[in-house]
């Protein structure tokens, strides 16, 4: 990688996991899926007015920006505000590679590895580490929506390989348009007017810092960061990058909420990053769907 491409691989998964405890102070006064509903109209307008729709069918628009946004931020929005420490979410996150893994074998007849195999184990055992240190039910709950989060992740990787969009970016942004009023019909549904009326009062500058951060800077600036590096190098040069995010996000937690994990949340980092580091190895491939008219080349990565 050329040292300015180097750079921005690390601006870029530095501010995604700095996303996670900014994401947290504004959720202190604003209500997780209300938050979520702001980001994504953000997201989506003005820039709808100034960027070409993608080439794409509408459906796989809806179908992104319903899983996008309406599911997977809001989830882990939902944990976070339950009391899932944002390192811990910025690390469960990337359980959506091995949950992609499934999809592909499900649905594209692809091979598994044996490093995939011991990476699905390991990080089997990072996921009980995290719960060990889960202080009550609450956040219980809370860490099995970030989860969840994590498999809706893995279903919009798998939309967009069916879309075949070559527009990431402009993707990104038409697909947000679906996500606000569900987002806002559900905010109303569950909690009423109150979170509404309470949005003003409550927007304070920590607020409007933390809003205009996920959206311009962990939004806008990392999707065309990241794209722009898929788009110079292979994947497999690229994909392992996305290790550093829950790294950024513990270190900053520290820093930024002065939340600093005990004994078992340092191990489940330390197996978890091994497990994905594993799982991205190349080998020989021991689970294949059988019946395939071809046989399907191995993947080396996640």
């Amino acid at each position: 990688m050329h040292r300015k491409h180097i750079i921005l691989a690390i601006l870029v998964t530095a501010i995604w996991g700095i996303n996670f405890p900014i994401t947290k102070l504004g959720l202190a006064r604003i209500d997780p899926l209300l938050l979520t509903a702001i980001r994504f109209s953000f997201t989506a307008f003005p820039l709808v007015f100034f960027i070409k729709r993608p080439q794409v069918a509408l459906r796989w628009l809806v179908a992104y920006g319903l899983i996008f946004g309406a599911a997977m931020w809001a989830l882990i929005n939902l944990g976070i505000s339950m009391g899932v420490p944002p390192g811990s979410a910025a690390l469960l996150i990337q359980f959506s590679a091995f949950f992609t893994l499934g999809w592909g074998v499900l649905l594209f007849r692809e091979s598994l590895t044996w490093p995939q195999l011991i990476g699905l184990f390991l990080a089997a055992i990072g996921l009980v580490c995290i719960l060990m240190e889960s202080p009550g039910k609450s956040t219980t709950i809370g860490f099995i929506l970030v989860m969840i989060s994590a498999v809706a992740w893995s279903v919009g990787n798998i939309i967009i390989k069916l879309s075949k969009v070559k527009e990431i970016f402009a993707f990104v942004v038409w697909a947000s348009i679906f996500s606000p009023i569900p987002l806002l019909v559900m905010t109303w549904w569950w909690h009423g007017t109150a979170p509404f009326y309470a949005l003003l009062p409550g927007m304070r500058s920590v607020e409007v810092f933390s809003l205009t951060f996920q959206v311009y800077a962990a939004t806008h600036f990392c999707y065309w960061g990241w794209n722009l590096l898929l788009r110079e190098y292979p994947a497999s040069r690229v994909a392992p990058l996305s290790l550093l995010i829950p790294v950024f996000g513990t270190i900053s937690s520290v820093f930024i909420i002065h939340q600093k994990p005990g004994a078992w949340g340092w191990a489940s980092i330390a197996i978890i990053l091994l497990a994905l580091i594993v799982g991205m190895r190349r080998g020989k491939a021991v689970v294949v769907k059988k019946g395939m008219a071809h046989r399907t080349k191995k993947h080396a990565s996640l």
